[in-house]
């Protein structure tokens, strides 16, 4: 597996090493050993996936509070997206800076989004699966989002109008919202 930085630490581009031949392909999409040697060791307890129908829906952006904050490793596999982290860390030198990566079932790249970050996706291609790995369970209690359009943060999702659900409509600016991230220096 190649593991990339991006430009808020910690954040991860992750491509598997994919075998092929006249039949088809394999790959590992996950190895606890050869991620960690990458710094990526999160216990991941819970695997999701999602279908989206439509070109243009945007999910996010997204996140669980403490003490039930989520890592998360995401990947595609069927049609593609846009998929962004932002930095929800109060403190922290990247506060409110967002990445963002094309995963595909084409490319096969998984993106590694740590505790602390928010994360979202805007379909690029109708009939997406979206599957991901978490590193805590869900807790409705816990869930939180804010506004995918926050002019504080500032994503640039390439996409005028965006197919959204209530939750992500009626979603706080981050400076109304309740998120208790903060930066711990390492």
């Amino acid at each position: 597996m190649k593991v990339m930085q991006t430009k808020l630490p910690g954040v991860l581009i992750v491509e598997p090493d994919v075998f092929g031949d006249h039949r088809g392909w394999f790959m590992e999409t996950w190895s606890a050993k050869k991620l960690a040697d990458a710094g990526i060791t999160a216990d991941f307890v819970q695997d999701n996936q999602s279908f989206t129908a439509k070109k243009g829906t945007l999910r996010g952006l997204h996140f669980q509070m403490n003490p039930m904050a989520q890592a998360k490793l995401v990947r595609v596999v069927a049609g593609a997206v846009m998929d962004v982290a932002v930095d929800l860390r109060k403190g922290s030198p990247t506060y409110k800076q967002w990445v963002s990566v094309e995963l595909s079932a084409e490319n096969k790249r998984q993106f590694f989004i740590p505790r602390g970050f928010a994360h979202g996706f805007v379909t690029l291609t109708d009939n997406v699966e979206f599957v991901y790995k978490c590193d805590a369970y869900y807790s409705k209690e816990h869930d939180r989002s804010v506004r995918f359009d926050d002019p504080a943060i500032g994503v640039d999702w390439n996409v005028s109008d965006p197919i959204l659900s209530e939750k992500d409509v009626s979603a706080p600016f981050l400076k109304d919202s309740d998120c208790n991230f903060v930066f711990e220096e390492k």
